[in-house]
């Protein structure tokens, strides 16, 4: 029991001098509002694909998604448009403790009017090369998935 008094202090220091980096930028609900306001969504695969409408006809399709950055999962979000184009890429959490500037507009602005027909040459960003390069790669999956289950 010795030994407790002597270890718990460094403990309790280590504990709380450990840093929180995961940050949660906005819900599935939020990017999906953001990604179509007007549109009623409905699930096509449980919590992670739903197909977008409005007023009776198809708009488009919202994808939830994560990888891997360097160590950790980044969450994002993918909608596309009803000819199966990058509508726009969000990143919903984020939780490394750099590269964070894959949320940065301007180059999440480079997804839009992909599809996926083509290449999908998108720069990475230094300091950020494993999660801007894996979230591309996401987004691929994403269109590969539209093309072979939605299309």
């Amino acid at each position: 029991m010795q030994w407790m008094r002597w270890t718990m202090p460094a403990i309790a220091v280590m504990s709380a001098a450990a840093p929180a980096y995961a940050t949660q930028y906005m819900t599935v609900a939020e990017a999906q509002k953001r990604a179509f306001p007007n549109a009623q969504l409905a699930e096509v695969q449980a919590g992670r694909v739903w197909k977008a409408e409005a007023g009776g006809r198809p708009i488009g399709y919202f994808f939830f998604d994560h990888v891997i950055g360097k160590h950790l999962n980044i969450d994002y979000s993918v909608a596309l448009g009803p000819d199966g184009r990058v509508h726009r890429v969000d990143i919903l959490e984020y939780r490394e403790s750099y590269g964070g500037e894959v949320r940065d507009a301007a180059w999440l602005g480079q997804f839009a009017g992909k599809g996926p027909q083509g290449a999908l040459d998108v720069r990475t960003i230094s300091g950020a090369t494993l999660s801007s390069t894996h979230i591309t790669e996401g987004v691929k999956r994403v269109l590969a998935y539209y093309e072979s289950h939605l299309k």
